[in-house]
């Protein structure tokens, strides 16, 4: 992270918007996805699972990499397909790597949350559903208090699909708004009347699923304070037990489709800010609790006094602290106590290798005792906003003044009010929470080493 002098004794939010706004990881892992190499294979990955065994609790995640048509904002992998036999055939890869991975286990853990995400996992028929939930029942051991959520698609939402969810098991429920604006959809590609929306939500209420979480956004093109407002507004109207607060990561150069949207319409650093502010005081006020930088959630929520506290992973902040996320599915990423595996992406790569009997692991990462160590402080200051340096040196077995030198990088940070520090316990002021990522960086070791031929791998800090 780049050292700069205090802003002169000003605390400006606008100013320090600018000054931080800049390309920083979102630390949903650490070290960081543009760091993972091939020296964690199939080989590796599955000697680590061998040490997932009965009673062991593990979250599962699975990746359902296909929509109907591109969203131009979208950041993740996915492929448009118009006919169902790709989704059928990978389906069915999907269930061939979830026996191969609960082969290498030592006996059926607990799965404790279910997360499918895409892509559009809704774009699946309700049969394999059940399908894909039966074939998890048999390795894994699930009971009532399994989370099991999923991401829907509105826009192809019928009563009886939300009905056959809910027979298959589904009891939490995301929907992707973005924006209400008519003009602001046409921009980015995804036409979603707010009536469309509602009418998913009575749907989703009448079902019996209470637990509703909403995917909001900001520094949208064409989007302003009084859009945001108005979108924020009309979001309470559905009273979600959780809403994030995406801020747009415009990654043309790692996405193509990006380039869809014109970049004159893009609201700047500080116009993001300013968004981002506003649609957190209209949350606030209407009763959600804060949960790190993006996340809001209202207070019986689990997230909002989840017991083990939050934890932050691939799909963002969580109530699931569990040790073990075992990701199935083309290009998805475990991340167990000993570092992360992540499945090839290409769609004919990972089904031959399901085909040829082997997991599809391609590259990962090996966590070192200092990587645990940079990796949970890093976890602790996005999800509590606080933490103890001492004790968590003490907790990895490392020597007090192993992490001087990131401390003493907070340094323009405390000046600018952003970190309080006492002793050796940082604690991110308010100021700081929207910035929290730049917090976090200064215990990065590997930020500076991605090669900058390879162009910027990071999205904008606001």
């Amino acid at each position: 992270m780049q050292q700069c002098s205090p802003l002169s004794g000003q605390t400006d939010d606008t100013q320090l918007a600018v000054r931080y706004g800049g390309a920083v990881p979102r630390y949903t892992s650490y070290p960081t996805a543009p760091h993972f190499s091939a020296d964690v294979n199939a080989s590796r990955y599955g000697g680590w699972l061998q040490d997932i065994g009965a009673g062991d609790d593990v979250s599962v995640y699975l990746h359902i990499p296909f929509c109907q048509e591109m969203c131009w904002y979208c950041g993740c992998f996915t492929k448009i397909v118009r006919k169902y036999a790709p989704v059928s055939n990978y389906i069915d890869s999907l269930l061939t790597e979830i026996d191969l991975a609960a082969s290498q286990m030592a006996g059926p853990a607990n799965a404790r949350f279910i997360h499918w995400g895409g892509g559009s996992p809704t774009i699946l028929q309700i049969e394999d559903w059940h399908q894909l939930l039966n074939r998890l029942r048999r390795h894994f051991v699930l009971d009532d208090e399994t989370e099991i959520a999923v991401e829907i698609d509105p826009r192809t939402m019928t009563e009886d699909y939300i009905r056959g969810l809910v027979s298959a098991g589904v009891n939490r429920v995301s929907i992707g708004v973005q924006e209400f604006d008519a003009d602001i959809q046409r921009a980015i590609n995804r036409i979603q009347p707010f009536e469309v929306t509602s009418q998913v939500v009575d749907w989703i209420h009448a079902a019996g699923i209470d637990n509703l979480n909403l995917d909001l956004m900001y520094g949208l093109p064409r989007q302003t304070l009084s859009h945001v407002e108005r979108m924020t507004m009309r979001a309470l109207s559905f009273r979600p037990s959780r809403i994030a607060l995406f801020g747009y990561a415009h990654v043309p150069w790692m996405k193509s489709h990006q380039r869809m949207i014109n970049d004159n319409e893009l609201p700047g650093v500080a116009d993001r800010w300013q968004q981002a502010q506003l649609a957190a005081s209209i949350l606030v006020e209407a009763g959600y609790v804060r949960v790190g930088f993006d996340h809001f959630a209202l207070p019986t929520d689990p997230m909002a006094n989840a017991a083990g506290g939050v934890g932050r992973n691939f799909q963002g902040y969580t109530s699931d602290t569990a040790a073990h996320l075992i990701g199935f599915g083309a290009s998805a990423i475990s991340s167990l106590p000993q570092g992360y595996a992540q499945n090839v992406a290409s769609l004919p790569s990972y089904m031959t290798a399901i085909s040829n009997g082997q997991l599809p692991t391609s590259r990962g990462f090996e966590l070192s005792r200092d990587d645990k160590l940079r990796r949970y402080i890093i976890e602790r200051l996005m999800c509590d906003m606080t933490v103890d340096i001492d004790a968590a040196c003490k907790r990895f077995g490392a020597a007090g003044d192993v992490l001087d030198e990131s401390l003493s990088r907070l340094a323009p940070m405390i000046a600018d009010n952003m970190v309080e520090l006492h002793g050796r316990t940082i604690h991110v002021r308010e100021t700081g929470r929207p910035l929290v990522r730049n917090v976090a960086a200064v215990f990065d070791a590997y930020l500076e080493t991605v090669n900058p031929a390879q162009g910027p791998r990071h999205s904008a800090a606001i």
